[in-house]
């Protein structure tokens, strides 16, 4: 099985060559279980975990009781560090946690497939012969965009590799995230309204997803 996908120029004319996938990745049934446990753990891997507080024994001072037992009419207090203190301990506050968490590889796999084939179904995915400017300028992606009719797009953009004359062209734009194609994960692939990949960006990707490793 082959599918044979358009390629447009930089200019947004669309190219008299086709891009021809002899064995598409993106062709299986999708499965909505593998993005959601991907996607689930792309995100909680993402959190940093490094909120902290103070319990009462962290707490500075405290050491001599602030009144006596009995006697004064107050309620008794054994130490100015309680956590009903102003200036006191947290209870049960937030500790440093590490939030990694794993899935299988071909679970990861099967994610990412499904999610490259709901873009394929969609119509979401865009073929750009490559995205090599000769100047790190924003007007090479501007008017790529205006030319495309995507100025307004949540942009993922996949090439084969990231120059910098492409990360400096790119970095002034909020709607635009730049991924090498081959690390492109479940979130990536999914969280925009379309994907503009390179020709050679599109390959690897397509060959890194038919791995049986």
């Amino acid at each position: 099985m082959s599918i044979e996908l358009p390629i447009f120029q930089k200019d947004g004319a669309m190219s008299e060559q086709k891009l021809v996938i002899e064995n598409p990745a993106f062709t299986t049934e999708p499965n909505d279980h593998a993005i959601y446990l991907a996607v689930k753990t792309e995100m909680t891997n993402a959190r940093q975990g490094t909120s902290s507080t103070k319990t009462r024994a962290e707490v500075r001072g405290g050491g001599k009781k602030p009144w006596r037992q009995k006697g004064t009419g107050r309620a008794r207090a054994g130490s100015r560090r309680s956590p009903i203190w102003v200036g006191g301990g947290r209870v049960f506050g937030p500790k440093p946690h590490d939030y990694e968490m794993k899935i299988n590889r071909k679970v990861k796999r099967l994610a990412r497939q499904s999610a490259l084939t709901y873009r394929y179904q969609e119509g979401a995915i865009r073929i750009i012969e490559d995205f090599a400017f000769s100047e790190p300028k924003a007007k090479n992606i501007r008017t790529l965009l205006q030319n495309l009719g995507l100025e307004d797009k949540r942009i993922t953009l996949l090439v084969s590799e990231i120059d910098d004359n492409l990360i400096l062209s790119c970095r002034n734009f909020y709607n635009i995230l730049l991924v090498e194609a081959e690390k492109a994960s479940t979130y990536d692939i999914l969280d925009c309204d379309v994907l503009l990949i390179d020709r050679t960006g599109f390959e690897k990707l397509n060959n890194s997803l038919q791995s049986t490793r």
